[in-house]
């Protein structure tokens, strides 16, 4: 008798995971003009120590150098490059001041610091780990210098890096100016087509979550935008009003287009052709020319030829609807219009490193605790090992355990795994060229292969930790610290055991405290843009329903990714946990029928009771409560709507058969 073959468990398949991107280029050629040229410029002059710094900021930067517009590159680098210099400071003073043992307790305190602000979105996460991580380095490698004067070299590569993204970047596409925001928008009506193009079929739900993301980083762009507008105290252009206004005639497409998803039937292909029409537009500042004829066979269809006339509409303008806004009223006398711009700066950051206030986000709340702690713990007890085996150089092992413990970069065990095999190849890669290079130029050619390799290595782990290790290899050589590179190996060894140990410790590793707070908070954001559907009066501005969608469906996007990675981790307790990625599947389908719900009342659908939809709504958010602390669940059991009456407004009967299911894992939890 045949036995069924088993599936691989999701920790042990994690670490063969490969992501398909495409190459960056622009990214590839900057990462080569980096780390290599600095350090070669500081053994060319004598000065060896400020090369090693600045390519150090460089490769640090070249982390964070992700596609993006100008403006995003300059929040996503500029953000860590200064918490890594500030990093530098903290280390190299600690250094200086013989601080010893004391660095222990330090190097917990900026730990903890690190981890807590991984609740905080992803910017301020890679923040606090470069700046944990220059802290063990600022401590431990064995450089002259002032402090002040190592955190200044550490900035000048990461700046040295935005100057290179400023020239070295992709070529602009015809459009003229906004060049990176047209290209974002017009990524949004490419997604929009591809996701219309799987209507129906396997590939509808992986497809609407791209176009989700594509939404997300076109957000961001015209923010960041609108920001730069006010810092500058300028009035926003005609182009870029022109452009919001096509972008928020995306935005309405695709909310018109979830609809016809949700209807889950194939669709003609000339459906995406417009979407494509309007993506090449973009691209080229031509004309979209003709589209598909209009159809009114369903309300959702109906809505979509509208929302697609409406596009057109907005692409054959050449003057904005409104007129561009006053510039802000000057300073009040007597006061510096600069005083004035920090503010500012403080909230276009917080903005754009993902840091809105939600529920259960705060720093300070059991989820940062935890995540602190965690990282903490780790870092404090791989420092005292390291202390005790080889105090003269101990700063290789907390470095290695900085980059592994993060608790958002993907599961623990996976990226042990991928970091030590990355390490090995890495020394053994520097290692053969030690022998076949010669001179003492020749860390700094190394230096310059990882940081081109780097840009590409953003696919998997264990290659990206190949080529820091390569690059960080050659900044140690040249400071002069040639140990064995067997010594490297073992002290990597010991960094993922240590984090193997302690990041599965219980309340350490409890996916309940780690994920349950991104699920609530996206339960919570469903339920409030359910609420806005079902009780909002007809002819309400759309506006406040868009962005309560958009919120909505970026919550639901952070909670999946951290379900996905909880869902692989190495857990002995797993069958105590909720499903959380069928939660968050659920709470997605509640959205999306609650999106197709709207279009259809818009369409002359039964609108429900005021008392159905508080029923309704009140469901959702006890379920939300009770998946966020067991202790707040009601004594008789979280409630569950009543079946809405025949006939069913729209598809709730859709949503409350999303709501039962999350109501069963609610009450099992």
């Amino acid at each position: 008798m045949l036995r069924a073959q088993r599936a691989v468990p999701a920790w042990l398949a994690h670490p063969f995971r490969w992501q398909r991107l495409p190459v960056p280029w622009a990214a590839v050629a900057r990462g080569a003009l980096c780390a290599g040229p600095l350090l070669g410029a500081g053994i060319a002059t004598g000065h060896p120590a400020p090369g090693v710094l600045s390519a150090l900021g460089s490769m640090l930067a070249g982390v964070n150098d992700r596609p993006g517009t100008r403006r995003t590159g300059m929040v996503h680098i500029g953000l860590p490059a200064l918490a890594s210099a500030f990093g530098m400071l903290i280390g190299a003073s600690l250094q200086t001041a013989g601080a010893g043992w004391w660095i222990v307790p330090a190097l917990f305190a900026v730990g903890f610091v690190s981890g807590a602000g991984s609740v905080a979105g992803p910017v301020r996460s890679n923040a606090g780990m470069q700046m944990l991580a220059t802290t063990v380095l600022g401590a431990g490698m064995p450089l002259p210098g002032a402090p002040w004067a190592k955190a200044l070299f550490v900035l000048a590569g990461c700046l040295w890096l935005l100057l290179l993204r400023l020239v070295l970047r992709s070529p602009r596409p015809a459009g003229g100016a906004l060049s990176g925001e047209r290209a974002a928008v017009a990524t949004v009506f490419d997604a929009l087509a591809d996701a219309l193009g799987a209507a129906g079929g396997a590939g509808a739900e992986p497809a609407r979550r791209r176009l989700t993301a594509a939404l997300d980083r076109a957000d961001e762009a015209l923010r960041l935008r609108r920001l730069t507008s006010r810092l500058l105290r300028r009035p926003a252009r005609t182009e870029e009003l022109l452009l919001a206004e096509r972008f928020a005639a995306a935005t309405a497409l695709c909310e018109a287009s979830v609809a016809l998803l949700w209807e889950a039937r194939p669709l003609p292909s000339r459906v995406a052709l417009s979407p494509r029409k309007f993506a090449e537009a973009l691209r080229t500042g031509r004309s979209p020319g003709r589209l598909s004829a209009p159809e009114t066979s369903t309300a959702a269809r109906g809505a979509f030829d509208q929302a697609l006339l409406d596009a057109a509409v907005a692409f054959a303008r050449q003057e904005p609807l409104s007129p561009a806004p006053k510039p802000p009223a000057p300073a009040p006398a007597g006061r510096p219009a600069w005083l004035t711009v920090p503010g500012t700066v403080a909230r276009a950051a917080v903005a754009a490193a993902g840091g809105r206030t939600r529920r259960g986000r705060s720093l300070f709340g059991p989820a940062g605790r935890d995540y602190g702690l965690r990282v903490a713990v780790c870092i404090a007890a791989s420092a005292a090992v390291a202390l005790l085996l080889h105090p003269e150089h101990w700063y290789w092992l907390p470095a290695t355990t900085t980059f592994l413990v993060k608790p958002d970069l993907g599961p623990l065990f996976s990226r042990t795994v991928n970091r030590f095999a990355g390490t090995v190849a890495g020394v053994l890669l520097f290692a053969g060229a030690g022998l076949v290079l010669t001179g003492s130029w020749w860390p700094a050619l190394v230096a310059g292969a990882g940081g081109a390799l780097l840009p590409f290595a953003t696919r998997h782990f264990a290659l990206q930790t190949v080529a820091i290790t390569l690059m960080v290899l050659s900044f140690v050589y040249a400071s002069g610290s040639h140990e064995a590179a067997a010594e490297r190996v073992v002290d990597t060894s010991i960094a993922c055991g240590i984090v193997l140990v302690v990041g599965h410790l219980p309340r350490l590793a409890d996916p309940h405290r780690r994920v349950g707070h991104r699920v609530t908070s996206a339960l919570h954001s469903t339920e409030e843009f359910l609420r806005h559907v079902l009780e909002s009066a007809p002819g309400t501005d759309p506006a406040r329903r868009l962005a309560l969608r958009r919120t909505a469906y970026r919550s639901l996007g952070e909670a999946r990714a951290a379900a996905e990675t909880a869902a692989a981790e190495l857990l002995a307790a797993r069958d105590r946990n909720p499903d959380w990625l069928t939660v968050v599947t659920a709470a997605e389908r509640i959205v999306d029928a609650a999106t197709a719900c709207a279009v259809r009342l818009d369409h002359g659908a039964r609108r429900p009771s005021v008392a159905e939809a508080e029923r309704l709504c009140q469901a959702l958010s006890a379920m939300a409560d009770a998946l966020e602390d067991p202790r707040r669940r009601p004594a008789g059991g979280v409630p569950g709507p009543d079946l809405l009456p025949v006939p069913d407004c729209a598809t709730l009967t859709d949503v409350v058969a999303e709501v039962e299911r999350i109501r069963g894992y609610a009450g099992a939890s």
